[in-house]
């Protein structure tokens, strides 16, 4: 099977030349002048794996998963490990800048199978004409990255158009986790309207969720850095951290899907929960109208619904409301066929659906609705939200006894837990913005 190659930058040695000597299946078939040139072949389908000789400071998160996404992989060679491992937590193999044309063979063959799951490197080693060069003893593999997924479970909370009340359900629900004991980390991911930070009374203007796939995109991101970003909010029964979303909607670049995986993965290491408010849009198709490596613009909401381990769908009860959800639950399986959404609906009232609204909304959903079962009913508790909303707050402070604050209780924490803590006394927590 034939591996064909393309190459960036010079070496002491001719690797080149000493791939082609091998009379392998690894063949080079373009030597490229700088990095854009090697992007723009890769795209082309010219290549299956690219070799970066010098430069590897240029190659992101992002442009790996571009390049993934057309079947290339990457290796690069590099004296130091500090580089070694930061291209190691963004997805791309390392080798050293002397290393043997065999052993670069066996690199890219290991490289193509892991990416495409061909057993490209039995094909090399049987293929290889140069056998002083095959016996070579190859390097040992990297040690795996500390920084992998952590035991952290992810929920992400979705809706379609409308305000169904996303936001205030993953707040809430990161405060009624963290009454409980559990390390609590709240991210918004929604890159239409981010307004966790309005909601719990932040002056944050740094976006730090931005920072984080910044960090994350370049290989930086870590357990520490990421806790360093990360914005306690007290109150009155525990504490959770937070990461502001972005300040304005023409920012969406700045969370790339890739990236805001590996903030994801690094959230897991460290918070027992990683609840994530997510944007209404899930349209993939922009990608397609596209022939560079473009972003795309609701990668963050399909990425973080791909990764959640559980995902809750909201939707207002009202005449508009529910065929909104409907027809969002329908895209949302095609777009992540994965998600098992645990269907809620927001802002149950009589006024708009009629007596026994609950009653009403089954009889409705059973007759027109998806296979998805309705999972909860939070009532329209209009005085309860606003308190909280003016002052800050959340519900288990303001407005502890609520019927709103009790039905998310009773969403997410365990009948035990409940009864353990079903009374807060009601106080608004002060809030620290981070600098």
């Amino acid at each position: 099977m034939s591996i064909p190659v393309v190459t960036v930058g010079q070496t002491r040695e001719d690797l080149v030349g000493g791939l082609e000597r091998l009379h392998g299946p690894v063949t080079v078939v373009r030597r490229c002048a700088e990095l854009p040139e090697l992007l723009a072949a890769c795209q082309s389908g010219l290549a299956r794996a690219a070799v970066v000789a010098d430069g590897s400071e240029a190659l992101t998160a992002s442009l790996v998963d571009r390049l993934g996404a057309v079947g290339v992989a990457i290796i690069a060679l590099t004296d130091s490990a500090e580089e070694a491992g930061r291209l190691r937590k963004i997805g791309v193999a390392s080798a050293l800048t002397g290393v043997q044309s065999a052993e670069l063979s066996d690199r890219i063959a290991d490289a193509v199978e892991q990416l495409t799951g061909a057993p490209a490197r039995a094909a090399a080693m049987s293929s290889l004409a140069d056998t002083g060069a095959a016996l070579h003893p190859v390097a040992a593999e990297p040690e795996p990255d500390p920084g992998g997924p952590g035991p952290g479970r992810i929920i992400a909370v979705w809706g379609p158009a409308g305000s169904p009340g996303r936001t205030t359900l993953a707040a809430n629900m990161a405060a009624e986790l963290a009454a409980d004991g559990e390390q609590v980390l709240l991210i918004d991911a929604d890159s239409y309207g981010a307004s966790v930070a309005a909601v719990l009374g932040l002056l944050d203007e740094s976006a730090a969720l931005a920072q984080a796939c910044r960090l994350a995109d370049q290989g930086a991101l870590d357990a520490d850095a990421l806790r360093r970003l990360a914005v306690p909010v007290a109150t009155t029964a525990g504490t959770f951290t937070v990461l502001t979303g972005i300040t304005r909607a023409d920012r969406w670049t700045e969370l790339r899907a890739p990236a805001l995986a590996l903030v994801l993965e690094r959230a897991r290491q460290i918070a027992d929960v990683v609840v994530v408010d997510t944007g209404f849009c899930l349209e993939a198709d922009e990608e397609l109208s596209f022939d560079t490596m473009a972003p795309r613009r609701n990668g963050a909401t399909l990425r973080a619904l791909e990764v959640a381990d559980t995902v809750f769908a909201v939707g207002a009860a009202d005449p508009v409301g529910v065929p909104r959800l409907v027809k969002g639950l329908a895209e949302l399986e095609n777009a992540v066929p994965q998600a098992s959404p645990m269907v809620v609906m927001n802002k149950v009232r009589s006024s708009s659906v009629g007596r026994g609204p609950e009653r009403q909304l089954r009889d409705a959903w059973e007759r027109y609705g998806p296979a998805s079962e309705l999972q909860a009913f939070l009532p329209y508790d209009i005085a309860a939200a606003d308190a909280a909303l003016l002052a800050g707050s959340l519900l288990l402070e303001s407005s502890p006894e609520s019927a709103l604050r009790r039905s998310i209780r009773q969403l997410v924490c365990a009948p035990v837990q409940q009864k353990a803590k079903s009374s807060v006394f009601s106080s608004t927590a002060g809030r620290r913005a981070k600098d």
